[in-house]
């Protein structure tokens, strides 16, 4: 392995360098336990879907501090460039989504060190640009009394929320008939069925400007066949759903709207719902003050993507909120990149933040 150039942080660059797309961060999880160990976390382990965890403190009040360290797919060769501002940057996959943001966390927990009363769980969970099963498997284990959940926001923002997302499957099947007949194919009934779909999402969205509150649709696949006899085709549907339409609201308006398409409605995956969290809480103002003690004006934000705050904060009850290094319009593109001078300010935000939290 390339030593890290001396200008990157090793954490950062030990967990950008080494490939890990979901379902093979093993060889990446490997590596963090053994760095949290020389880092002196008291405990650092593998659990039982992979996830790596250090904990630092035996104290018995918990801040969990969540971040993933699977990528999505594709590879960014990694380097060190200066970018237009003059700023040193690290391009590779994950440097912003979200291996940034979990580089932060370990550093940050390993310059503040054991505080009385209190311990630090570190978690670089597995799969959540898939299915999430590393945040699934963690969410029943903890109940800590702060979440800081690792995404990308700009060290100076704080993200508050994001919306909820929900799949399906819609087919449409029918008799094979002639190509010269005028019954239209499945494949056009399938069409049909996408354009209506669309046209109603639009209806639906009037009068809602802000995007966190508007429904949003996407045709993510499609396919169609037959067996000489019947015909069919199937559309892959996500839906980014804002506060006030749960999955489940969804599914029973996607069936109502399509069911005049002889279409059928198959969830798939986990739906999961939006989430915001509550802005008045000590751990939202211990971030205010960390990030104005570093010289700036700092952002609450809210974001249309889902992330694993949604899974946990509701379940752990307590005050969360999302945080971390990097722009996020960066994410999942061939140009990922994080400036090493915005990843020091995150982690002294972070540090600050933990110092404030537990000296109560």
């Amino acid at each position: 392995m390339t030593l890290p150039p001396p200008e990157v942080p090793p954490t950062l660059w030990g967990l950008v360098s080494r490939p890990s797309p979901s379902g093979h961060e093993a060889q990446a999880v490997a590596w963090l336990v053994q760095h949290m160990r020389e880092l002196g976390f008291d405990r650092a382990y593998i659990d039982e879907v992979g996830n790596a965890i250090g904990v630092l403190g035996t104290g018995s009040r918990e801040i969990v501090l969540l971040g993933h360290i699977d990528t999505v797919p594709g590879q960014v060769p990694v380097r060190v460039e200066t970018d237009a501002q003059g700023r040193r940057v690290l391009y590779g996959r994950g440097s912003v989504d979200a291996k940034g943001p979990l580089a932060a966390f370990v550093d940050a927990v390993a310059q503040v060190g054991p505080r009385p009363n209190w311990r630090f769980t570190v978690i670089a969970a597995v799969d959540e640009e898939r299915d999430s099963v590393g945040a699934r498997h963690i969410v029943d284990r903890h109940r800590p009394a702060y979440a800081i959940i690792g995404e990308p926001s700009r060290w100076h923002r704080v993200t508050l929320g994001y919306k909820g997302s929900a799949w399906a499957r819609v087919q449409v099947r029918t008799a094979l008939a002639h190509t010269a007949a005028e019954a239209p194919s499945a494949a056009e009934q399938a069409v049909e069925a996408w354009l209506a779909l669309r046209a109603w999402v639009e209806n639906a969205n009037q009068g809602r400007e802000k995007h966190f509150d508007r429904l949003q649709v996407t045709l993510r696949g499609l396919a169609s066949g037959g067996d000489g006899l019947e015909e069919w085709a199937e559309l892959h549907i996500g839906a980014r759903l804002p506060l006030d339409w749960s999955p489940e609201r969804w599914y029973a308006a996607l069936r109502e709207h399509l069911a005049a398409h002889h279409a059928t409605v198959e969830p798939h995956g986990y739906p999961i719902p939006a989430y915001v969290a509550d802005r008045r809480t000590p751990l939202v103002r211990a971030f205010l003050r960390a990030i104005r003690a570093q010289g700036a004006r700092p952002g609450l934000v809210r974001k249309t993507g889902t992330a694993d705050l949604n899974i946990v904060a509701p379940v752990w009850q307590c005050p969360a909120v999302a945080y971390g290094p990097g722009d996020a319009a960066l994410d999942h593109t061939p140009h990922e990149h994080l400036a090493l001078d915005e990843y020091a300010r995150a982690v002294q935000v972070l540090a600050e933040v933990l110092r404030d939290l537990t000296a109560q």
